[in-house]
């Protein structure tokens, strides 16, 4: 199916992104709010799909220095890569999607495990319908699904966990456990950055940029995968769509799979950053409990234990 791609409370922070890094040259730290600022003002939407461009770009000069720039500048850790040699890769979205090698991210025995590689944002109980985001800021189950009521009611007082993925990371995102897909609904929105800064200073975050909502049933109940968009964010996709954004609409889409069995295996790839992000998942009540060393700012890798069945 993947034939259809082409293929985190601190007063100063680090911009993720080198479009971002800009205001890093700068000879004093950068503020957070002046990051929120800066993000206000600037046209992340057309920004983003120049990203994009560039990112998909087999340009020779730009790919041969972009990528052993970003590896450098970020430590990605190509020994662990399938093909460690980055002048094999003929594109950067190539690059940045790239497998691991066989046996690199193996399996915990736990009913869920973690679905990417990246540091937890937070975590926790959902107080009724509410997620906590950061100090001062909740958004709402129902905001966050695209504004399905019945959806987001399934998981009052359920659980949550929001994984962040900086940009040595790996950003292909893998079955937390075995499921059936359901649903996928698009929902645009903004292209806000999603480091902890960004979350820190910008409400509702999650539930106000664009997402891709994929809901799937399991043995332990439903279970709500979220992948959140950014700023830089070239696109989403997943393994059953293959891309979905872009194009990018002004309205929700929803596509169902009631009458095509899609089903996942635990630890299984069911989708894609095209330059990474965030996911977001959601548990009705009494069917997670966390791991006990799962707390936030904790970094992760995928396949690791992540909890059991409440």
């Amino acid at each position: 199916m993947w034939a259809v791609l082409q293929d985190g409370h601190k007063p100063t922070h680090t911009m993720p992104l080198p479009v971002f890094n800009s205001l890093r040259w700068l000879p004093l730290p950068v503020p957070d709010a002046l990051f929120v600022l800066f993000q206000h003002l600037t046209p992340k939407h057309a920004l983003t799909a120049f990203a994009g461009w560039c990112a998909n770009g087999t340009w020779s000069p730009w790919v041969r220095n972009v990528i052993p720039w970003f590896i450098g500048r970020y430590g990605v850790n190509m020994a662990e890569a399938a093909e460690p040699d980055h002048r094999q890769y003929a594109t950067f979205n190539e690059f940045f999607t790239r497998p691991l090698a066989a046996g690199a991210r193996p399996l915990a025995a736990a009913t869920f495990v973690s679905p990417v590689d990246g540091a937890i944002s937070q975590l926790g109980p959902i107080a009724q319908d509410q997620i906590f985001q950061a100090k001062g800021h909740s958004y709402s189950t129902r905001a966050l699904v695209g504004g399905d009521a019945a959806l987001a009611s399934q998981f009052d007082n359920g659980e949550f966990a929001t994984i962040y993925l900086s940009p040595k990371d790996y950003h292909r995102i893998h079955m937390p456990c075995a499921g059936r897909l359901r649903r996928m609904i698009y929902v645009p929105g903004e292209l806000f950055s999603v480091n902890p800064a960004t979350a820190r200073g910008v409400p509702g975050l999650f539930a106000r940029n664009e997402r891709v909502v994929c809901v799937f049933d399991t043995e332990h109940g439903p279970l709500v995968l979220v992948l959140v968009g950014a700023a830089i964010v070239g696109s989403m996709a997943t393994r059953w769509h293959g891309v979905v954004n872009p194009p990018r609409t002004r309205d929700v889409q929803e596509w169902t799979y009631n009458d095509v069995d899609i089903r996942l295996t635990q630890g299984e790839e069911m989708g894609r950053f095209l330059l990474g992000s965030t996911v977001v998942m959601l548990w009705p009540k009494d069917t997670m409990r966390f791991e006990a060393d799962w707390v936030a700012e904790r970094g992760v890798r995928m396949g690791e234990a992540m909890g059991h069945g409440g």
